[in-house]
């Protein structure tokens, strides 16, 4: 079988998890106009990748994708519940606990997934996104490494997405974008799998405020 598919299959939009209804504070910043055109959204995005997630949240990812791979469940347990107390407001934790019970019941109705990773997932009373993520990966035989690129370009993707439908930012623009971003995807990438584990963390506060101010926000689109 192509491994190809497995991987698009994680990456997809079309995965029943609701990655689309979230803007991960992204809403907000543009109410704030602190995201109004095409650069601004560059910065915004491109601090994210490379002060947040290349730092903390992709390298966190990747490790409990290589637990899963390596069927090292009590490290896998162990980085689930750092995973879950590291959500830093209250929409974020509502947001990957969300995504990771949708990802639960999923794979629980796939014949792909064996005993060790299922009896896992059946003690988690909240599973969280990185959880479901790495054991989607582990069911699909992809390469830890490949579940994180998959993880970046799905968050990159949505990020777009919300441009789109709050901006003024049509598809040929955001395909631009999406040419001037990839640079930095590659290069979260690479630092996210380089980065010595002593070394995991950020301090995002743009992005907490936010995302707490997306909390009481009048009017929105996206889910808190």
């Amino acid at each position: 079988m192509n491994p190809a598919w497995a991987l698009l299959r994680l990456a997809s939009p079309q995965l029943p998890i609701g990655g689309y209804s979230y803007s991960q504070g992204l809403e907000m910043a543009v109410e704030q106009l602190r995201v109004h055109d095409p650069d601004s959204a560059r910065r915004w995005i491109g601090d994210q990748l490379l002060l947040n997630l290349a730092r903390f949240e992709a390298p966190l990812l990747l490790a409990h994708c290589q637990a899963a791979a390596d069927q090292d469940w009590p490290r896998l347990q162990q980085l689930c519940e750092a995973h879950r107390a590291s959500r830093e407001t209250r929409e974020l934790y509502q947001e990957s606990r969300q995504m990771g019970y949708s990802l639960k019941q999923l794979l629980e109705g796939l014949p792909e997934l064996d005993t060790g990773a299922r009896a896992l997932l059946a003690d988690q009373e909240e599973p969280h996104l990185a959880l479901g993520w790495a054991l989607a990966a582990r069911a699909w035989g992809i390469s830890p490494d490949d579940a994180l690129a998959a993880w970046l370009w799905s968050w990159l993707e949505n990020q777009l997405a919300v441009l789109m439908k709050t901006l003024p930012l049509g598809q040929q623009a955001a395909q631009r974008l999406t040419s001037e971003l990839l640079p930095l995807l590659q290069q979260a990438q690479h630092h996210a799998a380089n980065l010595d584990p002593n070394h995991h963390g950020s301090a995002a506060f743009g992005l907490s405020l936010a995302s707490m101010a997306h909390e009481r926000q009048y009017s929105r689109l996206f889910r808190s």
